[in-house]
């Protein structure tokens, strides 16, 4: 018979990868058997395809646990039915712990549980490695943040399990080079005690940094991955890691600036609060030279202290000017409009300059504009406007953050 995976009989055995999959970081052993503690992928194509789809299963359960410190991983998998090859043409179940495995490239995984259980008692010996750069409270919780480089063997090996999470987490994300010495991480902690009263440091997240070369003598770091795992999301701690490379790379003269790999949304939101929220406080940034405009004044003392390169300088002067910027008031809005929507027209700028140099042959040729992906007059003044509209409610939100979650006092 034809094997349609996705008709109805089939379709019982074909399960959604995001949802069969979860994870948990585990401190004891009752963490094990508590649902409660495990929380699932965003994502999963990197390791199941597109479609995030497993076939073979009724009711399957993988799961990847690791212990809260040294990340040790366990991989297993239940379900309540798999499928019978003969009655589906020979097609086999899929291989699921070998995929997973094969993909994470992680040399060691535990496979038995109680081969787990006993190793989640090295999690008491766990130091972190690297420098300690600062600790800092959140209630009644206490956190650290450690800096180490990739001449570090101990932490290369934990690192490796440490990067599994972000194909699950970072969307088209790839392990790094670790061969290259101009990486750098930073890696958040939690600590806490254990059931026998050992202090213990779980991992809370991490961020990398290449610190790229920058003429004729300097060097430029560049964010490029920063995860927060998702049991400790929603607290602020994204901005104390964010804050720690901040004051680690401020007080070294040869760096120029900090720029970020691709920012995604969620990123740039993370970013635009904190540097608003530090530039808030310079002098250049005052209410009277808010209003004069941008100037290379700004650009200097925000890179001066805080490493913050010029264009993202440009972007927070955008930020506090619509602060102070009245916008029920005609003439005062329609200034903070014109002033963004000039930095906003320059890409449209360099495309009518093209279109002036090949006006002749645009004449000639009218689909040549289409091919180009040129806009007319009026397609520039939609999208620019919209541009504008999108922006301002970027802003607004990080304005809106500012105001109800100011930057905690220990961050700098």
């Amino acid at each position: 018979m034809d094997v349609d995976i996705a008709g109805s009989l089939e379709g019982e055995f074909v399960c959604d990868s995001n949802e069969a999959l979860e994870f948990k970081l585990v401190r004891s052993v009752e963490d094990i058997g508590n649902d409660q503690a495990s929380f699932k992928p965003e994502m999963s194509h990197q390791i199941f395809g597109d479609n995030e789809s497993i076939f073979g299963y009724k009711g399957l359960r993988v799961k990847l646990y690791y212990s809260a410190c040294r990340l040790t991983m366990y991989l297993g998998q239940e379900y309540e039915a798999v499928v019978d090859p003969d009655t589906f043409d020979g097609v086999e179940p899929d291989n699921i712990l070998q995929l997973i495995q094969e993909k994470l490239q992680i040399p060691h995984v535990i496979s038995n549980v109680d081969e787990f259980v006993k190793a989640l008692k090295d999690d008491e010996s766990f130091q972190p490695f690297g420098d300690k750069l600062t600790s800092f409270q959140d209630g009644n919780k206490t956190y650290e943040i450690y800096h180490c480089d990739t001449s570090n063997q101990k932490f290369l090996n934990f690192h490796e399990r440490l990067q599994t999470f972000i194909l699950f987490y970072i969307d088209a994300a790839s392990y790094i080079d670790t061969d290259d010495s101009k990486w750098q991480f930073f890696v958040l902690y939690e600590n806490y005690k254990s059931q026998s009263g050992a202090e213990c440091h779980a991992v809370v997240g991490y961020c990398t940094v290449y610190e790229y070369y920058a003429y004729p003598d300097r060097t430029r770091p560049r964010v490029s991955q920063m995860l927060v795992l998702p049991p400790f999301q929603r607290r602020g701690l994204a901005v104390h890691l964010l804050c720690s490379i901040y004051q680690h790379y401020r007080g070294i003269d040869g760096v120029s600036d900090i720029t970020v790999e691709d920012p995604n949304e969620e990123f740039q939101h993370l970013r635009d609060y904190v540097d608003a929220s530090l530039c808030s406080g310079l002098d250049s940034f005052s209410l009277d030279k808010l209003r004069q405009g941008f100037s290379p004044e700004m650009a200097t003392e925000a890179c001066l202290k805080f490493k913050i390169n010029k264009k993202q300088a440009r972007r927070v002067y955008e930020i506090l000017r619509l602060k102070e910027t009245n916008v029920h008031d005609d003439s005062d809005f329609s200034s903070f409009r014109l002033d963004v929507k000039r930095r906003l027209n320059i890409p449209f700028q360099k495309e009518t300059a093209l279109i002036k140099k090949l006006k002749s042959q645009l004449e000639e040729d009218p689909q040549l504009a289409t091919a180009l992906g040129l806009k007319t007059p009026e397609q520039r003044f939609d999208t620019l406007d919209k541009m504008f509209t999108d922006t301002e409610k970027e802003y607004k939100k990080i304005l809106r953050r500012m105001e109800e979650l100011p930057l905690p006092t220990d961050t700098f």
